[in-house]
């Protein structure tokens, strides 16, 4: 599969720079059986039918990028990714003194090695915070994070300092504007490095809406790493390697999931990952039920080995028997799923999304769904004056 074949002209002035002041009353695009049409956001709930279930990713973006100077001068940008050591995000946030980053390096070449160092203000104390080189991580580097007070984590160090990290395409430096416009208004557990753009849309009153519409909600967890900007720079879409993200998911999600014949609606390709990752997580436990908890990932091609296939019911029955087994009350897995044309969609059924970037895994996800009906719904995106991208406008994606 050619990643030319999902590319199309994007101008940089129909990128969306800033968001639009009521986050609502962006556009919606609406795509079913194969027609296109428009309306405003804040009439998305009219747009659903009663008793749906509806499922928001509730990461927080984290203020990413902390800046240090060499004695030389030089301007050392670090970009924290994932928490290295603990590994656990809540853990890490929570560390004091001491812990370390899987980090992205902004001029890498003149630090290679010795400490960083900053004196920082975190709220009425003054103290000196140091950065130091391990080795490569991953997609990056571990740098240990050294601040030496008991009485402040790292969560609040980042407060103080971090930048949060806007993506790249909007060329412009964060704004004070952007640590409430770049996150969702039910955002709650930190640890994204990305925002799930698709509920940006999203406002108190939409919410309401939904709910006296009758549509059911809940929240998983998918935080979102700096790969979602990883352009797909092979010719053949088989040869790129997607990014590994962390999930959590309530086991009253999933009987939730149950409840409404394994059908949902997702918000957010964030959401459709994560969900469309419980049937193989599934299929996984039942074929190997001592599969530990720490194991549980799904590699990339997973979806595409039809070996041993269940139904998406005894699939998620088999999830609530293992977390029943291991004692959960919330499933902790990563996924490194592939979802690209030819993928199965077992569980997301309608879809509200943000219009992605030209040969991207994301517009892959979208093609998957809509087939190479893709390109009509962006050829009248482009036609009808949408903005693009992360504070760009929406769609209503429905496969019946």
């Amino acid at each position: 599969m050619k990643i030319s074949d999902f590319n199309y002209p994007l101008p940089d002035e129909r990128i969306a720079k800033y968001p639009l002041a009521e986050r609502d009353s962006s556009k919606l695009l609406i795509y079913k059986d194969g027609n296109v049409s428009e309306d405003v956001f804040r009439h998305l709930p009219d747009l659903l039918p009663a008793g749906e279930l509806m499922i928001f990713n509730n990461t927080k973006v984290i203020q990413a990028r902390l800046h240090f100077h060499k004695e030389t001068g030089a301007l050392i940008e670090v970009f924290c990714l994932e928490p290295h050591t603990p590994h656990d995000y809540q853990l890490s946030f929570a560390q004091t003194r001491r812990c370390s980053w899987t980090c992205l390096i902004g001029n890498a070449k003149k630090w290679k090695e010795g400490r960083l160092e900053r004196i920082i203000r975190v709220g009425n104390r003054d103290i000196t915070l140091t950065a130091e080189r391990g080795g490569t991580s991953g997609t990056g580097f571990e740098v240990i994070f050294d601040w030496q007070d008991e009485s402040i984590t790292f969560a609040e160090v980042l407060d103080a300092i971090g930048e949060l990290p806007i993506p790249p395409y909007l060329n412009r430096n964060t704004e004070e504007s952007d640590l409430r416009t770049y996150q969702t208004v039910y955002s709650k557990i930190k640890g994204s490095v990305a925002a799930p753009t698709a509920g940006l849309h999203f406002t108190d009153r939409v919410l309401q809406a939904l709910d006296e519409k009758g549509i059911d909600r809940e929240e998983i967890t998918l935080h979102v790493g700096a790969g979602t900007f990883k352009p797909v720079k092979t010719e053949e879409v088989e040869q790129h390697e997607m990014h590994a993200e962390w999930i959590a998911v309530n086991c009253e999600t999933i009987n939730k999931l149950l409840k409404h014949n394994c059908q949902c609606i997702a918000v957010g390709t964030t959401s459709v990952r994560t969900l469309e990752s419980l049937y193989y997580l599934g299929r996984k436990v039942s074929q190997n039920p001592e599969l530990q908890p720490d194991e549980l990932h799904v590699n990339q091609w997973e979806p595409y080995e039809q070996e041993n296939e269940m139904t998406t019911h005894d699939s998620l029955n088999a999830l609530i028997t293992y977390m029943d087994k291991h004692q959960l009350n919330v499933l902790h897995a990563t996924t490194q799923i592939m979802i690209k044309p030819g993928f199965t969609y077992r569980i997301v059924n309608r879809m509200v999304t943000n219009f992605h970037q030209p040969q991207s895994t994301l517009l892959l996800l979208v093609s998957a769904f809509v087939g190479g009906n893709w390109r009509t719904i962006y050829d009248y995106a482009l036609a009808h004056d949408f903005r693009f991208l992360s504070y760009g406008d929406s769609c209503l994606l429905i496969r019946e």
